[in-house]
């Protein structure tokens, strides 16, 4: 049997607590200065103590794991699924860990859009400088010259990134299950022109500068003697503060920053965007949407800010377990009517496929998608 760092730590406040609370009535005193003394403790920042080091693998080889022929994530030795807990105990590495490959999945599904799909990735801001923040969308060869049908595919929020509706189905069930590309093959067998939205994808992260600390040597009209005094002081509290973080950060996980993509910063600038410069300009006759959870929100918020352009150009939108709310969004009558006749929600459901769900708003028809909803195969992981 282990014990952790952290549990040593606190066993003998556990022990001094169990032994006043056997006492009389005059150690509730103590028990309630121990007690204050526990909330005190960030059990989070403690637990880092014992974690190994956040260095994962920036490969599916070296997590050593493979998509095999049935597009399934497997350990390439022993054959086995993806398993979150690799480490008992050590929830935060975990999750660490499972975020660390879901990125090199994302990229993963990047290369599978272009090669597999033989979609274009498309920098945006269009007119982006060299040095700004840019973004991305994919796109079919035909997607602006397409003169019938094209197809564009908005994912919800979260982790997920262009091509995918859930991270959580890639890893514990298959490629087909959680990404866009049977959608997008599909489509452009039957001859439609394919838009793949980012919605998520809006702002990079850069680690923040560190503010560089003048000398009180700089500034001077004091004594020299008084000014090695302070420079003394200075550097004796800088050594302080350096061992303190290093005991409280072991991990010394980097401070970043946020720097947004312009016009691209929310998941409804993005979707307004991409209408803007691509799918206006697109020849296509008959636009049809397809949207998921949040990325119905943004369809929406579209609808809201181009109407006439959309219900001119739009011929049909399939939603599933959308969250847009036409009362919160202020979606007017006129755009309410719209989307009865051309919008349909298949929301999570033990119905059969198909079966009407009823709705407590005014909007689109709700039909079950024939299942319960995106269930989880191994506990833990945060999507």
């Amino acid at each position: 049997m282990s014990i952790s760092l952290s549990s040593l730590i606190l066993l003998p406040i556990w022990i001094s607590m169990a032994q006043i609370q056997q006492g009389g009535p005059d150690e509730k005193e103590k028990t309630t200065a121990l007690k204050d003394l526990l909330s005190r403790i960030d059990l989070d920042e403690l637990m880092k103590k014992d974690e190994p080091p956040l260095d994962f693998p920036d490969t599916l080889e070296g997590f050593e794991y493979a998509f095999n022929e049935k597009g399934q994530l497997r350990h390439i030795k022993t054959g086995e699924p993806f398993v979150f807990n690799y480490r008992e105990d050590l929830h935060r590495w975990n999750q660490k860990r499972y975020e660390a490959l879901g990125e090199i999945i994302t990229k993963y599904v990047y290369e599978l859009l272009e090669k597999d799909c033989n979609l274009k990735k498309i920098s945006i801001p269009v007119d982006a400088t060299e040095s700004e923040p840019k973004s991305f969308i994919f796109m079919s060869e035909d997607a602006l010259t397409n003169p019938q049908k094209l197809m564009v595919l908005i994912h919800g929020s979260g982790v997920v990134r262009a091509g995918q509706w859930a991270r959580r189905l890639i890893i514990n069930e298959d490629l087909d299950s959680g990404t866009q590309i049977p959608f997008i093959k599909r489509a452009m067998d039957e001859g439609y022109g394919v838009i793949v939205l980012n919605p998520n994808e809006n702002y990079i992260e850069v680690e923040k500068p560190k503010i560089p600390v003048q000398s009180s040597s700089d500034s001077s009209d004091e004594p020299a003697e008084k000014r090695e005094r302070k420079d003394k002081v200075s550097k004796e509290t800088k050594k302080r503060r350096d061992f303190y973080e290093k005991y409280r950060n072991p991990q010394r996980e980097k401070e970043m920053m946020q720097l947004y993509i312009r016009e691209n910063g929310s998941p409804e600038e993005h979707a307004v965007y991409v209408w803007d410069h691509f799918i206006a300009q697109s020849a296509a006759e008959k636009v049809f949407f397809v949207a998921h959870s949040y990325g119905g929100l943004a369809f929406v918020e579209l609808m809201i800010q181009r109407e006439a352009d959309v219900k001119s150009k739009v011929t049909a939108v399939a939603l599933t377990d959308s969250v847009h709310n036409v009362w919160h969004q202020e979606a007017g009558k006129t755009i309410r009517e719209w989307m009865r006749e051309n919008c349909c929600n298949w929301v999570s459901s033990s119905e059969p496929l198909d079966t009407s769900v009823e709705s407590m708003l005014p909007d689109c028809p709700r039909v079950s998608a024939g299942h319960g909803g995106e269930q989880s195969v191994h506990p833990g992981p945060v999507t």
